[in-house]
């Protein structure tokens, strides 16, 4: 076994600070509950509350903010044309997206992009609360 040299130790400490406020974020998108009125309406069962924005180290981006979708059992995000890059995370439900050339399925945990200028549509297939937490790069 090999043992632990100073460098390793603090290149160790630095990589589990780094990471863990990833995980508290990710616990916190599994138990947040939003009550029915909470964020703006965007379709009929569907709204968008903010979660906060950070500034961000890409050179191609100047902040990073963080949404939650929230879909009821079986609502429908028409088909929107991207105004930003996204990376979005399914934190609970199933969903349908839909995509100008695909169409697939994903559930809790699963993760995909939408880039800019490019059309999207989601359906919460569903029977409980789905939710979509995006990050919304914001252009530099």
């Amino acid at each position: 076994m090999k043992t632990m040299n100073r460098r390793s130790a603090i290149a160790f400490g630095v990589t589990a600070a780094t990471v863990a406020p990833l995980f508290a974020t990710a616990t916190f998108a599994k138990t947040k509950k939003y009550g029915p009125n909470e964020g703006k309406e965007i379709a009929p069962g569907v709204r968008v509350v903010e979660v906060g924005t950070g500034n961000s180290d890409i050179p191609a981006y100047k902040s990073i903010s963080i949404v939650d979708v929230v879909f009821q059992p079986g609502a429908h995000a028409p088909q929107s044309v991207m105004d930003t890059d996204m990376v979005c995370t399914i934190t609970s439900g199933a969903f349908t997206i839909k995509k100008a050339d695909k169409e697939f399925k994903l559930k809790e945990g699963d993760m995909y992009t939408c880039s800019k200028g490019k059309t999207d549509e989601a359906t919460n297939t569903s029977k409980e609360v789905g939710v979509h937490r995006i990050a919304v790069l914001v252009p530099a």
